[in-house]
């Protein structure tokens, strides 16, 4: 059995509250103790420290299963910060700022997102269907997101 990297428990779990990015923790691990870290290590020690993801699912704003070389989309990254900001998770000032220019932008086109992973740009802005789209997204034929995910 290896010994844990996790060096300082409580300034780990300060970090993890205080909402700094993975790559700020792997960068500031390496600086401090000179120990390499990586993504998944940060993910195994929220689980095993009991702390809650960070990710918000949200399957009425993101109901498909994205595809790995769609999931950079800046469409993606805002329909994330959307949810999060409806779950009442704390979004960084900066990001906030992006959502609601984004967000005029959408109302200002009269338009919604729409995705089809069998195109190599996967993300659109479609015009929105009256009676039909009431939130962000073009309601899609089916969900095709799976739902579970571990804590």
């Amino acid at each position: 059995m290896t010994a844990s990297k996790l060096v300082d428990r409580d300034e780990f779990i300060r970090w993890y509250d205080e909402g700094m990015t993975y790559s700020w923790i792997i960068e500031e691990y390496w600086r401090k103790y000179g120990i390499e870290i990586g993504y998944g290590t940060i993910s195994n020690w929220r689980h095993q420290l009991g702390l809650n993801k960070r990710a918000v699912r949200d399957t009425t704003l993101i109901p498909w299963s994205v595809r790995p070389e769609h999931r950079d989309h800046h469409i993606l990254q805002m329909l994330r910060t959307e949810a999060r900001r409806r779950a009442g998770e704390p979004v960084p000032a900066d990001r906030l700022m992006k959502l609601e220019g984004w967000l005029r932008n959408l109302d200002e086109q009269d338009a919604v997102v729409h995705y089809d992973p069998d195109t190599a740009q996967g993300w659109w802005l479609v015009h929105r269907r009256p009676w039909f789209d009431r939130d962000l997204i073009r309601v899609p034929d089916r969900v095709t997101r799976s739902r579970g995910s571990r804590k």
